[in-house]
């Protein structure tokens, strides 16, 4: 099977797509302020936009997984595409704020179920010992969406309109559906068959459960403050408008190399990988409570937080699909799916957080309130890097033996 196809053809293929993905999934932010003056509605109910999208992913991705598990690979990113086409296309037509949602919701569906399939392959393809680097260069698709999509489609917005934003990504939809056509294989082999059953397998074992709620509130944390962005930029450190999306492409740069080295580092021990990426994101979003009413240093802080915000999502999920390989090997598939949902749910109450304390306390609030939900991960992580020494201990017993 193997010979059949090039992992590294593959995995550039998943990261054109992912690419198309992360640039509606983070859209919003940078149209943050021309949603609320279209619309006429105000900061937290825009804020929807991003919490709506996740939960969209946060339901489908295991739901999806259900429905589509013994469906041909090609053929499924095929599906999936054209309904992540179908929902932009919805957003950018929508005459009120509810069908933008519901544009949102059909995409969030399509994501949710893409990046579930996407990391078992590119896990899959290549050898053991650069798994979570592979994962990396996958999810490289979603940080190269916000270094340059996400700015050029909030720069759009701001000459055009938001609605050309939405047909812009519609477009680069369009170019992912090709590459997937061209480049990824048609007998990619499939997985074990997703059951509902499969679910409570996943969500009965202490370890992968400690997991699934370290991805949600350690990955979601970030996005306290993200969601909320330009308008802390343009309110509270006083950058104009047209700056903003300059600052955006070089967070997103600055994301890129948290991805890359990230994934890097957690090839060979991903729990201890983690807890210094996530120590290094609750100190980071410490100092933005300080330094967020500054001009500059509130400015060289958020590109700061950049750098940890995307870090810890390959080795998130590389530790997903081994747990799920030793407790649950027959729904390695659905695990990677609930660490999907895991990953949305946390930008869900991330951003959900984010919009109640900007409406009640204020923006510059918004960084306490990330760090909070980082240090409960890091507690949690300390407790599975507790569970996972016996394990290797018994290993160390059993090979002296």
């Amino acid at each position: 099977m193997t010979k059949q196809f090039n992992p590294s053809w593959t995995l550039f293929a998943l990261a054109i797509s992912a690419f198309a993905i992360g640039s509606t999934e983070f859209i919003s932010v940078g149209l943050m302020p021309l949603l609320v003056s279209s619309f006429h509605i105000n900061l937290a109910q825009a804020g929807l936009t991003v919490s709506i999208y996740a939960i969209g992913i946060m339901v489908g991705a295991p739901v999806m997984t259900l429905l589509t598990g013994q469906l041909n690979r090609h053929r499924l990113m095929m599906l999936i595409m054209i309904l992540f086409i179908i929902g932009n296309l919805l957003a950018a037509s929508a005459p009120t704020f509810g069908v933008l949602l519901a544009g949102r919701v059909v995409a969030a569906l399509a994501h949710g179920i893409f990046m579930t399939v996407a990391s078992v392959i590119a896990a899959d393809v290549v050898a053991p010992a650069k798994r979570a680097s592979a994962i990396a260069i996958m999810f490289t698709g979603l940080t190269v969406a916000t270094v340059t999509g996400v700015p050029l489609g909030t720069m759009i917005g701001q000459l055009g309109g938001w609605r050309w934003s939405f047909i812009f990504i519609s477009a680069i939809g369009i170019i992912g559906l090709l590459a997937d056509y061209w480049l990824i294989p048609r007998n990619l082999p499939l997985p074990s068959k997703a059951t509902i059953r499969g679910i409570g397998r996943v969500l009965t074992n202490p370890q992968l459960v400690l997991a699934l709620l370290v991805t949600a509130l350690g990955y979601g944390g970030t996005f306290v403050v993200y969601t909320y962005l330009s308008p802390l930029l343009e309110q509270q450190m006083h950058w104009s408008a047209s700056a903003v999306v300059l600052i955006l492409v070089v967070y997103g740069l600055m994301v890129a190399l948290g991805n890359t080295l990230g994934g890097r580092w957690a090839n060979a021990r991903p729990l201890i990988a983690l807890f210094k990426m996530f120590t290094g994101l609750l100190v980071t979003l410490l100092i933005l409570s300080v330094t967020g009413y500054s001009h500059w240093l509130g400015l060289l802080t958020v590109l700061l937080m950049g750098v940890f915000a995307f870090m810890n999502v390959p080795g998130l999920q590389l530790y997903i699909v081994q747990l799920a390989e030793q407790n649950t090997p027959h729904d390695i598939t659905m695990a990677s799916a609930l660490n999907i949902s895991a990953f949305n749910v946390g930008i869900a109450l991330g951003s959900g957080i984010g919009g109640q304390v900007t409406t009640k306390l204020g923006l510059g609030m918004t960084p306490i309130f990330g760090a909070i939900m980082v240090a409960v991960s890091l507690v949690l992580l300390l407790g599975l890097i507790w569970l996972a020494r016996p394990a290797k201990q018994l290993t160390r017993n059993c090979t002296q033996n």
